[in-house]
């Protein structure tokens, strides 16, 4: 993989800092323009998004709502929207859409983002980065062993739930619209889906 090809929106003092094929830090990502995209850093690599489609933005929201109500305002966990960021490693900082945190694991939670792996993390697809959280972020969120990863589908009004084993993640279950959704990290959740994928 050619870095350069991803990191072509870095500025250009950050990249004449840099030897050839050295993976970008949390110190080079800190410097990337505040151009209301969403820029992360996998393996020392860049990857920008555009901002995400007005479905996105509601279901994420529906769903944000639906989760403080059941699990923040109840005290049980926190629930952070992004942009937030979530620093995994010196080279790999990310912005996941929804990050489900426990309160006991509040300690996690410092002025640069949420600094370690959290309970749950949540990707909304969107048509330019469906790889991305498919593939790449698959990988990652395993890598770190974060205990459950939700892909949500808009489109498609579908979760599907990825549970961390032994051998990486394996899908727990998938819930559609109909469905009420679950999770083993969070016992105390039953969202019902029909409102957060309902049309706007």
């Amino acid at each position: 993989m050619q870095r350069a090809a991803h990191s072509a929106t870095v500025p250009s003092m950050v990249l004449a800092a840099r030897p050839a094929n050295v993976p970008l830090t949390y110190d080079e990502y800190v410097l990337f323009p505040e151009d209301g995209r969403r820029h992360e850093i996998m393996q020392g690599d860049h990857y920008v998004s555009p901002a995400p489609s007005p479905f996105h933005q509601t279901v994420s929201r529906r769903l944000l709502f639906a989760l403080m109500q059941t699990l923040e305002l109840t005290g049980i966990a926190w629930v952070f929207n992004a942009p937030i960021d979530l620093i995994l490693s010196r080279t790999d900082v990310v912005q996941p859409d929804l990050v489900l945190l426990r309160r006991e694991r509040r300690s996690l939670v410092t002025a640069r983002g949420i600094e370690g792996p959290p309970d749950v993390v949540v990707e909304i697809l969107s048509p330019h980065g469906t790889d991305r959280d498919e593939r790449l972020k698959h990988a990652l969120y395993a890598r770190f062993a974060i205990p459950e990863y939700w892909i949500v589908d808009p489109d498609l009004g579908r979760v599907t739930l990825h549970r961390l084993g032994e051998a990486g993640y394996t899908i727990h279950a998938v819930f559609d619209r109909a469905s009420t959704l679950a999770s083993p990290a969070f016992p105390e959740l039953a969202i019902a889906l029909v409102g957060v994928f309902s049309e706007f």
